[in-house]
């Protein structure tokens, strides 16, 4: 996703606010690989750490995904931040048809007045993971019929 939006991530500061096996430590592994769309500098944040906020201002790019809705707020970053938001929060929402609605761990009305990209839940990372997990899905069929 960073790629093909033209987001250079060598030698940025990109901060992981999250932890989990299923998001952050892979997400954090990825980014300081030596490869195009990663070599950079990771930090990994969770809701325990001590100072998080001055940890997530640092962040050229923050990646968030602890699970918390609108966790990360417009205090919490520094101007001109990529910002990757792949929570999915319901929350309850009485304006809404079913009575609730799909949140991120960003609140995107305020962070995105001072990033330079945000991704929007939903929307943004749920449909690649999708496209990724229907590639995977395809190349494993594939690999066990050789």
């Amino acid at each position: 996703m960073l790629v093909r939006s033209g987001i250079e991530t060598s030698g940025k500061h990109v901060v992981v606010v999250g932890r989990s096996n299923i998001v952050g430590k892979p997400m954090a592994a990825l980014m300081v690989q030596k490869a195009k769309g990663a070599d950079a500098t990771v930090t990994v944040v969770h809701s325990r750490t001590k100072d998080l906020p001055d940890l997530t201002r640092q962040a050229d790019i923050l990646i968030v995904a602890i699970g918390k809705p609108r966790f990360i707020t417009a205090d919490m970053v520094k101007e001109g931040v990529v910002v990757i938001d792949v929570g999915t929060n319901r929350v309850d929402d009485p304006s809404s048809p079913k009575g609730s609605r799909l949140v991120g761990d960003v609140d995107f009305q305020g962070v995105s007045g001072k990033a330079s990209k945000i991704t929007p839940v939903p929307g943004g990372v749920g449909p690649m993971t999708i496209c990724m997990l229907m590639a995977n899905t395809v190349a494993a069929a594939e690999n066990s019929i050789r």
